[in-house]
């Protein structure tokens, strides 16, 4: 007789079991023809046959199911290894955050009764606010993972939110398909404090300037608007797109306006007397988003340049980004000159944020994942997160970094979004990149992706 790994009583239990499927599926001669082969006589164990009820079928399909388990880590493990081999070794052992990437989400924040469309960072606190179709903001505390309050106001859904303000008077500014703009006092249980006015159509993206003092909207009505905060009052319309804009970035001195739209145009605006600088046909379809290079970036994208030109670290707009529907991200230099096209999103890009460590460029779209491109490789994708969310990844936002001592910086505090929170943007080296990004989805859910 061969050896068995099983014990007499498991052995038992499977004889049993296996007794017990050959008299339930009719096989009487089989049946028959095992107990014989077993021994087993009347009054066997087979009198407590019913016990084993079904329990063959339960240890096939509980197998099963262990196989298919085994083959998705096995996959997992290889893409990992995969993609561990394609870092340079000088990444592979190291715990930076200069060099951090996102991989696994820590919480999944649900609430919002359908599509969340924007999120934004407190520059200082651990909050976190969301807007969604649902007409509502939710604020969260993203270091736990819980919802801290709903805020009420908007007739129609929200579709981009910003804080900023001075600080100490951190405001959060939302806007909504109802029209309208509306400021919320972040100190005051988000009172509604004040409501802006004046757009024909869609209110698609709203920022806070670097001063703090200032917020500019793009809309479906093919206008960009600067509003004072303390007054309401609309300072300046800018005109020049031919298509709804899709997003609007400030520069990080606050002196030029990014925009994108389904024009498939960017055009670069002075924010004091509105005339545009740059017109660039940027891509075949619809655009969008855009985002600012920081000054940690510059020595990394001039070296994919021609020239290889260093720019200054003290200038606040040399390289920007645009993410459109034809499914590539761009990057360009501030005269309009592509310096490189990012390709492998399978459907559209709706969200882009620079890695405040210069390094490389983090990207979400409707093909439910997280890209992150690595400009020291030639803009080469060196990791996706596949599922990122079940459904369209609708917005993400890197977590604003605390400034340890900025000097000269104005008194705003916002964060942009792409890593930084605002301030004088020629310095980089005091600031505390906090390795936390946030991501939202059509699936009504939020995301915290942390270290």
């Amino acid at each position: 007789m061969t050896s068995s790994f099983l014990t007499n009583r498991q052995r038992d239990e499977l004889n049993a079991s296996i007794l017990q499927y050959f008299a339930a599926s009719g096989l009487e001669a089989s049946h028959e023809a095992l107990r014989n082969e077993l021994g087993i006589q009347d009054g066997g164990f087979d009198e407590d046959v019913i016990n084993y009820n079904g329990l063959l079928e339960k240890k096939w399909t509980s197998v099963v199911r262990l196989q298919k388990k085994i083959m998705d880590l096995e996959s997992q493990v290889a893409s990992l290894q995969t993609e561990l081999d394609t870092l340079p070794s000088s990444l592979r052992k190291v715990a930076d955050p200069a060099t951090w990437l996102p991989r696994i989400s820590k919480y999944t924040l649900l609430g919002h009764r359908q599509a969340v469309n924007s999120i934004a960072f407190h520059p200082v606190f651990s909050v976190l606010a969301s807007g969604s179709e649902d007409t509502m903001i939710k604020i969260w505390d993203w270091e736990l993972g819980e919802l801290e309050r709903t805020v009420k106001g908007h007739t129609k859904s929200v579709l981009d939110l910003d804080f900023g303000g001075r600080a100490g008077e951190e405001l959060l500014a939302s806007c909504s398909s109802d029209l309208t703009i509306k400021l919320w006092d972040a100190n005051d249980e988000y009172k509604n404090i004040r409501t802006l006015k004046g757009h024909d159509h869609t209110v698609s993206c709203v920022k806070f300037l670097p001063d703090g003092e200032r917020i500019v909207s793009a809309s479906r009505d093919k206008t960009l608007r600067i509003w004072a905060v303390k007054t309401g009052y609309c300072l300046r319309t800018v005109v020049g797109h031919s298509d709804w804009i899709k997003d609007v970035v400030p520069t990080l001195d606050g002196e030029l306006l990014l925009s994108v739209g389904a024009d498939h145009l960017a055009r670069i605006n002075e924010v004091s007397t509105g005339d545009c600088r740059l017109t660039v046909a940027a891509h075949d379809h619809v655009i969008e988003c855009c985002a600012v290079a920081p000054p940690a970036s510059y020595t990394y994208i001039a070296a994919l340049t021609e020239s290889k030109r260093m720019p200054p670290t003290s200038s606040g707009f040399e390289y920007f980004a645009t993410g459109a529907r034809d499914r590539t991200i761009k990057i360009w230099d501030f005269r309009g000159n592509l310096v490189v096209t990012l390709e492998g999103h399978d459907n559209w890009v709706r969200s882009i944020a620079f890695h405040p460590g210069g390094k490389f460029l983090i990207s979400a779209g409707d093909d439910k994942t997280i890209r992150c491109w690595d400009f020291t490789q030639g803009g080469r994708c060196v990791r996706t997160i596949e599922n990122a969310h079940d459904h369209f990844v609708s917005a993400l936002k890197w977590a604003p970094s605390i400034i340890a001592k900025v000097p000269n910086r104005t008194n705003g505090t916002k964060g942009n979004g792409n890593g930084q929170a605002s301030g004088h943007s020629s310095i980089s080296h005091g600031r505390n990149i906090r390795c936390v990004i946030a991501t939202a989805s059509v699936h009504m859910d939020v995301k915290i992706w942390m270290a």
